[in-house]
């Protein structure tokens, strides 16, 4: 049986965005400031935290908004979420709207063309590869990102944190 789009996509993402908010919620605990961590980065020339936890939004729920609409091109001029209570309020959005989605319409989107858009460059795509080679890639390495991030700023996180719920076999 061919593994669908839904599959290949959702649920990892939807275990990716719980571990997110666990991560969040240790660093509230932990006590940083938040202007300091949603400002935090691993060297200068990288976006910063706030960033990285809001493109786990963007390369999830935001890129099947844009499969809907054809488009994807990254709004640069966006507020970030300034406090950890906002980018777990992003976080718990990208959460909803994905559980909220409905496989047939995921499905539908297979074959349809999509574009990606960054100033004048074009990047032409099928809906599946838009999702499996763009925005899938990306969505792991800002949760990557993100992670370290938290890892660096003393964050106690290690890797179960960073799986978050795994999808073990039902006992019979």
């Amino acid at each position: 049986m061919p593994l669908s789009l839904h599959a290949a996509l959702v649920p990892t993402w939807l275990q990716i965005l719980g571990a997110s908010r666990g991560w969040l919620d240790k660093a509230m605990a932990h006590g940083l400031g938040e202007e300091e961590l949603a400002e935090a980065r691993l060297v200068e020339d990288m976006f910063p935290f706030a960033y990285q936890v809001k493109s786990l939004a963007v390369h999830s729920q935001g890129a099947i908004e844009a499969v809907r609409q054809g488009v994807f091109s990254p709004n640069f001029a966006e507020v970030l979420p300034g406090t950890l209570i906002e980018l777990r309020d992003r976080i718990d959005g990208a959460i909803a709207a994905l559980l909220r989605l409905d496989e047939n319409e995921l499905e539908s989107f297979v074959g349809r063309p999509m574009r990606f858009e960054i100033g004048e460059k074009r990047l032409d795509f099928t809906a599946e590869n838009f999702l499996l080679s763009f925005s899938q890639p990306n969505f792991h390495f800002h949760a990557s990102m993100a992670y370290a991030i938290l890892r660096a700023k003393g964050v106690p996180v290690g890797k179960l944190d960073y799986l978050g719920k795994l999808r073990l076999a039902q006992a019979v």
